[in-house]
This record gives structure tokens, C-alpha cells and sequence, in this order.
């Protein structure tokens, strides 16, 4: 069976408010149970990718289709297509406050699945489950607003995960969270990915790029794809990622000698 594509862009192009580019002719690929990362340095246009595959955005010129059907403003106003294009995929903002507006962290994990009208029994099992792994048991009755980074972006991974979508988009899911969540948040994408999903991630993180991805492209400052491949041979590629701000020649002094060595930049670099 020949792999399908979920998501098709040709040649697109996005700015804001018409004059701030956004991204410049940006062409790819994406097919079923693939696991793509999107890299490139602050203002890239990385999130700007992402807002388009979510439908959040649309170009101001070339194409985008989802399973083949292109994806426009007037597409969404038919509440039969937007709603089962909301099932069919999953947004994580970076910032996931925007994704938490219920009094209880409960009520936000489940509020998607409610609307969907999904079997309530279905809905508290996979609550359970999410809950026991991404270790937010504690959390179900508190307020969102009193919770950390690491905890509100766990919640909002629930809040997608539980809906079960076919299609997850991430942006910068482990941008300052600690080791150990960013280990379940690992995990649980290698699940999802396991079962079919396909999973596209934007980062900085080169560190969780091994083990997110099929395929990997490199965005330059110019809002282009510059480079694609596997995370093993972009990663290796040092001039490309130099090319590209996503690594730093960190010099220092053993004895008398200088040595030279890569850094891969893991934190945020404005």
C-alpha cells in the first residue's frame, strides 16, 4: 500500500499583516505515522509553520491539503469539516496558557472530548491513564493558574492527547521543562507514534531529535526550508546547524592548547 500524505504544502508563502514574511516558499510532505521536527533559530517561522497545518493561519499564496482536501478560510466555516478536522488533528501551543481556561485542570483535559461527545466512561478511562502517566494525579482539582510551566504544558499535552487525534502538532513541548518530564513527554510521543499517529514537532532542542523524528528540516532566518533529512544526518551536518544559529563554537583552554567544540543550543537564544 502506497504511504499516504496527510499533509501537502506547496510552495507557501505568509506574512503578517502583509508585510512581515512569515515563510517563503515553503514545499513538504508530510505522510501518516511519519515523525517530522521542524529546527531553526528564534523567528524562524517555526510556530508560523505549525498555525498553518493547525488551520489557525492560511497563505497568502501557494497551497495546503490535508488527506488531499485543500485547506482555506471557507473550508472552516462548515462546522461538519472544522469539527472533524479538530478530531482529526492536535495543536500544544508553546505557550499553554492559551489552552487552559476551565476552573480545574480536570475539567480542561476533558472539556475537548465532552464537546466531541465522546462516551463519558471512554473519556474517564483515558483521563485516568493520561493522568497516571504524565504523573498529574495531584493536579486534577487544582485551578490551572496555580500550576508551574512544566505542569500547565503537561496538562495542555493531556488536554490533546485525550482527544485522541491522528495527527499531533507540537511547538517547543519541552522548552523549559525538566529532565525527567521531558523524558514522559519522550515516551509518550513514541507511543502515539507506535500506534499510528503522525507527529510533528518544532524545537530547539536538538538533545530529543534522535528520538522524535523520521525526518528532520531546518528553517533559516530567510523562512526557508534549508536542509531535510534524518535527525542522524542533519545532526551531523555541523556547518548546516552553524549556518543556521543552532550551533555555537565554544572555545576553551586545556593546558596550553585551544580546543574547539560544537554545542548543540538547547536553551532559548532570541
Amino acid at each position: 500500500m502506497a504511504e499516504e500524505t496527510v499533509f501537502r504544502l506547496e510552495d507557501v508563502y505568509f506574512s503578517y499583516l502583509g508585510r512581515y514574511p512569515a515563510l517563503c516558499g515553503i514545499s513538504l510532505d508530510i505522510k501518516r505515522g511519519e515523525k517530522i521536527s521542524v529546527i531553526g533559530a528564534n523567528g524562524c517561522g517555526k510556530s508560523s509553520l505549525l498555525h498553518i497545518l493547525d488551520g489557525l493561519i492560511f497563505p497568502d499564496s501557494g497551497k495546503i491539503s490535508l488527506c488531499s482536501k485543500e485547506l482555506k478560510e471557507d473550508a472552516f466555516e462548515d462546522m461538519a469539516f472544522s469539527s472533524d478536522f479538530r478530531k482529526k488533528v492536535g495543536f500544544v501551543f508553546q505557550n499553554s496558557e492559551v489552552q487552559l481556561f476551565c476552573p480545574t485542570v480536570k475539567e480542561d483535559i476533558v472539556f475537548g472530548p465532552l464537546q466531541m461527545g465522546k462516551v463519558k466512561t471512554e473519556i474517564k478511562r483515558r483521563l485516568d491513564e493520561l493522568a497516571f502517566v504524565l504523573n498529574i494525579e495531584e493536579l486534577l482539582e487544582r485551578s490551572p493558574h496555580q500550576l508551574s510551566i512544566g505542569e500547565k504544558r503537561k496538562v495542555a499535552i493531556a488536554s490533546v492527547l485525550i482527544i485522541d487525534p491522528e495527527v499531533i502538532i507540537m511547538d517547543e513541548p519541552t522548552a523549559g521543562l525538566d529532565p525527567l518530564t521531558t523524558r514522559h513527554i519522550i515516551d509518550l510521543l513514541t507511543e502515539a507514534s507506535r500506534s499510528g499517529k503522525t507527529i510533528i514537532t518544532a524545537t530547539h532542542d536538538l538533545h530529543i531529535v534522535e528520538e522524535i523524528s523520521d525526518t528532520v528540516y531546518v528553517v533559516s532566518r530567510e523562512k526557508k526550508i534549508v536542509g531535510s533529512g534524518s535527525p542522524e544526518r542533519i545532526l551531523a551536518d555541523t556547518q548546516l546547524l552553524k549556518e543556521n544559529n543552532l550551533v555555537h563554537i565554544h572555545s576553551h583552554k586545556h593546558r596550553d592548547a585551544t580546543h574547539a567544540h560544537p554545542h548543540l543550543h538547547i536553551d532559548h537564544h532570541h
